[in-house]
């Protein structure tokens, strides 16, 4: 009998191991999937905007270089550029936009190993084109495969993780974070050591291989088809989620893409480029802490952080109006805390998605929610055009 019982304690804690290993393989898996999926993405902005920097000094002349908001006469009281960074987020966000409005009706008709081969077959060519462009368009087009890789991979890794449990969505939202910082830490490093854009990008071409390792974890399975007139229902229900997320990043890119390139001190010790160097990356660090914080931190309340982020944008807008902030030591710890809202509103959303939606409706909910953030970034980059224009006429 003794013997019984000892057999029957190692089979439990043999149990809790296994469970525990596959947990945490499926975790790193998704966390894996994130990481890749928003990689090119990344790092494609920072090749894009070296490459068709190379260009325009290739095809225009110095006194056009130096022109500053269509009048180079007349300098402008903020250090501009001619044309606002709104510009090539736009070229970026757009496709995947339309994806996430179009892909939720079908893509279930597509299994989940052909969407990701899909999307790195998308992802090796957005690398080639940009690495070998030789004109403004192939940047553009490659920015554009980038794009279309990163949305319809978020949409289907997003609907995968209804197969698993709940927690694989931190790992992928911890994934996703983690991209924004490794890959814009690893193509300044690659380029800094003396490597050209065009053979950090081929280097980089790793990652779309690495992209297809975790489909060996998954356990796939399929739910029932929903209507059409179902899926306008939950479409509606995803109403209370979708907004907030959307105005969380309106605001975000807002500040990211409208304001940040305008909150230059010039008495710094650091140059204007240092200075945005380092809101980008603080603010890349904000969201990995936040998108890896499911594990112990879970709000709910998605509105307050939406109203938080306003706030922010409203703060940072007056600051660059009247130019109030004293230093750029004090606009860092507003831009990391902004990526903090971020990055919690992001991996919150669709945890409460995950834990409120029907079994049957769960993975259309996680798909068609996906929307959020990329209306939010669009409308961000619309409206940075014309303040942008405003503050660089003064």
């Amino acid at each position: 009998y003794i013997p019984n019982i000892s057999l029957i304690r190692v089979a439990k804690t043999l149990v809790i191991y296994i469970g525990r290993c596959t947990q945490w393989r499926n975790w790193s898996g998704f966390w894996l999937l994130g990481l890749c999926n928003n990689f090119a993405y990344v790092v494609m902005l920072s090749a894009a905007h070296d490459i068709l920097k190379k260009q325009e000094t290739a095809n225009t002349t110095a006194s056009v270089r130096r022109q500053i908001c269509g009048n180079s006469s007349n300098s402008s009281h903020y250090d501009c550029n001619p044309v606002s960074t709104a510009a090539v987020l736009l070229a970026d966000i757009l496709p995947t936009l339309v994806i996430k409005l179009s892909a939720p009706f079908v893509i279930h008709k597509l299994p989940y190993g052909f969407r990701v081969l899909f999307c790195a077959i998308m992802a090796a060519t957005s690398f080639l084109l940009v690495s070998f462009s030789s004109a403004v368009w192939m940047s553009i087009l490659g920015v554009i495969f980038a794009s279309i890789s990163a949305g319809l991979g978020e949409l289907s890794f997003l609907s995968l993780t209804v197969y698993f449990s709940r927690d694989v969505l931190g790992g992928w939202g911890s994934g996703t974070g983690g991209a924004g910082v490794a890959g814009a830490l690893l193509y300044s490093g690659l380029t800094q050591i003396g490597l050209s854009p065009q053979i950090t990008l081929l280097i980089m071409l790793y990652c779309c291989v690495v992209v297809l390792l975790p489909l060996n974890v998954t356990e796939e399975r399929t739910t029932g088809p929903l209507t059409l007139t179902e899926k306008l229902h939950v479409i509606k229900g995803l109403l209370r989620f979708v907004l907030p997320l959307g105005l969380v990043y309106f605001a975000e890119y807002f500040i990211n893409q409208g304001l940040m390139e305008l909150l230059y001190f010039p008495k710094s010790s650091l140059s204007h480029a240092e200075q945005y160097r380092w809101y980008q990356t603080l603010y890349q660090v904000g969201v990995l802490v936040s998108r890896s914080s499911l594990c112990c931190f879970k709000c709910r309340k998605l509105w307050t952080l939406s109203l938080l982020q306003v706030l922010n944008a409203v703060l940072l807008l007056l600051a660059v109006s009247y130019q109030f902030l004293p230093n750029a030591w004090v606009v860092f710890p507003i831009i990391f805390y902004e990526g903090l809202l971020g990055g919690a509103a992001y991996v919150n959303t669709f945890y409460f998605i995950s834990k409120e939606t029907e079994d049957r409706q769960r993975e259309f909910a996680m798909a068609a929610a996906s929307v959020g953030d990329s209306l939010g970034i669009a409308l961000a980059g619309l409206a940075a055009f014309p303040v942008h224009r405003h503050f660089c006429s003064l």
